[in-house]
C-alpha cells in the first residue's frame, strides 16, 4: 500500500511510507533534529533553556532565495503551512523544483498561490488550499517527487522581512508508475481594449491533467467586470478551444454576477472589496479535484476581460488580471515564460 491510495477510508492501513517535516525548528527534517537551538541571549526563550521554542521562524534577507527544503530522497509532500505578516505578502515569491531541474516547476507569487492575489487575506476553505485565522496558509495538493525536491522564497523587497514561519510536512517511499508532477505558474498583466485576454497558461507541453485556477481581478470601470470567457485549447486546438466557459463567475462555481463572497471546497469567491474602494479586488479559485481536464500534448488556458457596457452591449475592458494555473504532467516541462 503507497502514499496515494491513501483517503479516509484508507487511513487504518498501515504504510510503509516514513514522515518527515522541516520548520525553522528542524531545518533538514532528520530524525530527532527538531529543537537543537540554543536559546538567544535576549530572546523570549533564554530563561527556558534547550528544547523550548528558540528558532521558530526565519528572517528573509532582501533580495535573497531563502531555500526552505532540500530533500535528497523519494517522497511526496503532503502539507505545507506558511505564515508571514500581510503586508510582506506582495514582495516573497515561491518556487518549486522536482528532481534536479534547472528551470522551476512552481513560480508563482506566495499570496497569490494560496488563493489570496491581492496582498491581503481572505479566508478560504477547500479541499487542496486553506487559508485560516489569522494568516494561515495551508496546501494539501499532493507533490510527488522520484530523486529530490527543494522549495525555496524568494524576498524581492529592499528590505529584510521577519518573523516567517513554516512548515512542510512529507513522506518518504517509493513513487507507484506514471507520476505526474505538480505544476503551478503565476502570471499578472494589465489588458487593452485592443487586447481583452488575459493569458492563463501557455506552452504546457507534454501529458497531464489541468487542477486549478486562481484568478485576481481588478477592475478599472465600474460596473460588471466578468462576463469573459474561460477557454481550454487542448492537443492542436488553435482558432477554438475544446472546453469554453460561458462567464467568470460561472467557472468560480457561482451565477449571476456571485452577489455575495463564499468559500466553498472545489470553488469560491473570498474576496470582494466595496465598490467604492480603489482598486477594486476580487479574487477566486476553481478546483478540478473530481474533474481534472487532460491534455496529452499541449495546453493553453484563457480568459477574456470583457464587462457590460451601455445598450446591452459587451464591453473590452482594461483591468488587472493576476493568475495561478495549477497541473500535473510527465516531465520535462517546457519553460516558463515571463509573467
Amino acid at each position: 500500500m503507497n502514499l496515494f491510495t491513501q483517503g479516509l477510508g484508507m487511513l487504518p492501513v498501515i504504510s510503509d511510507w516514513e514522515t518527515r517535516s522541516i520548520s525553522a525548528e528542524n531545518p533538514d527534517g532528520a530524525l530527532g533534529g527538531g529543537a537543537h537551538a540554543l536559546p538567544q541571549p535576549n530572546g523570549p526563550a533564554q530563561d527556558l533553556g534547550p528544547g523550548w521554542k528558540a528558532r521558530p521562524c526565519i528572517v528573509l534577507e532582501p533580495g535573497r532565495e531563502t531555500a526552505l527544503a532540500e530533500i535528497e530522497s523519494a517522497g511526496s509532500i503532503q502539507h505545507i503551512w506558511f505564515t508571514v505578516r500581510e503586508q510582506f505578502l506582495p514582495s516573497i515569491d515561491l518556487k518549486m523544483l522536482w528532481d534536479g531541474e534547472q528551470d522551476p516547476s512552481v513560480e508563482a507569487p506566495l499570496g497569490d498561490f494560496f488563493a489570496n492575489p491581492h496582498g491581503r487575506y481572505a479566508p478560504v476553505v477547500s479541499l487542496p488550499v486553506a487559508v485560516n485565522p489569522t494568516a494561515g496558509m495551508n496546501c494539501y495538493w499532493p507533490m510527488p517527487f522520484a530523486k529530490r525536491a527543494r522549495i525555496v522564497v524568494v524576498n524581492r523587497a529592499e528590505e529584510e522581512i521577519p518573523d516567517f514561519f513554516y512548515q512542510i510536512t512529507y513522506g518518504l517511499g517509493k513513487l507507484p508508475p506514471n507520476m505526474g508532477l505538480f505544476h503551478a505558474m503565476g502570471r499578472r498583466i494589465r489588458t487593452s481594449r485592443e487586447r481583452p485576454l488575459h493569458i492563463i497558461a501557455d506552452n504546457i507541453q507534454g501529458r497531464g491533467q489541468y487542477v486549478g485556477t486562481v484568478l485576481g481581478w481588478n477592475p478599472r470601470s465600474d460596473g460588471w467586470w466578468g462576463e469573459g470567457e474561460i477557454k481550454f485549447f487542448l492537443d492542436g486546438d488553435r482558432d477554438h478551444p475544446t472546453i469554453c466557459g460561458t462567464g467568470a463567475e460561472d467557472y468560480f462555481g457561482g451565477a449571476w454576477c456571485f452577489g455575495a463572497t463564499f468559500s466553498a471546497p472545489f470553488s469560491g469567491y473570498p474576496l470582494a472589496t466595496e465598490a467604492s474602494e480603489r482598486p477594486r479586488m476580487h479574487s477566486m479559485y476553481r478546483w478540478h479535484v473530481l474533474d481534472p481536464i487532460r491534455f496529452k500534448e499541449q495546453l493553453k488556458v484563457t480568459i477574456q476581460a470583457l464587462g457590460w457596457g451601455t445598450h446591452e452591449r459587451y464591453q473590452p475592458l482594461e483591468d488587472e488580471i493576476s493568475s495561478v494555473a495549477y497541473w500535473y504532467q510527465l516531465e520535462p516541462h517546457a519553460p516558463f515564460g515571463r509573467r
